[in-house]
């Protein structure tokens, strides 16, 4: 194998693993408190987060009104993603991730399961990875004391 072809694999790995950094930050500010002022710092100027059955936001000031929102709703959550597939292409990538987690929201302190599918495309601006756009579609919502099989809508976030 040529030097050239291990440096570019190399970069591909190293971008591999400051994605999931990323997804790793994104993490951590949506279980501090859906920190508004945070979670802009890793998207794009013209981001768009959407929540399919949710909201949709795009760019600075929506994404931070939305996470403002989510703050006043979920008083806990705990944002476990796994099973990471990310495909780098230069300073662009694409990753699908899966979320299952607790939350506990605010009203009447419903505490959820919530598991969702992310659909990611990030950029790489001036060596950075930021997210461009953040898709999550919510494969299941169910009450804490009523399991998964519950007839919970996993449009529950846009309630309340």
């Amino acid at each position: 194998m040529e030097i050239e072809e291990l440096a570019r694999q190399l970069t591909v790995l190293q971008d591999i693993e400051a994605i999931k950094q990323l997804k790793a930050e994104y993490c951590d500010i949506c279980d501090d408190a859906h920190d508004p002022d945070r979670i802009v710092t890793i998207f794009t100027e013209d981001a768009v987060w959407e929540g399919k059955g949710v909201a949709t936001a795009q760019g600075h000031a929506e994404i931070r009104r939305l996470f403002e929102d989510f703050a006043r709703k979920v008083s806990f959550s705990q944002h476990n993603v796994f099973n990471p597939r990310i495909t780098v292409n230069g300073d662009e990538a694409h990753g699908i991730w899966y979320l299952l987690g607790p939350f506990t929201f605010r009203e009447g302190n419903r505490a959820l399961w919530v598991a969702v599918r992310y659909e990611e495309e990030y950029v790489k601006r001036d060596g950075q990875w930021k997210i461009k756009r953040m898709t999550g579609i919510g494969r299941m919502a169910a009450a804490y004391e009523e399991g998964w099989a519950s007839k919970i809508d996993a449009g529950v976030f846009s309630k309340g």
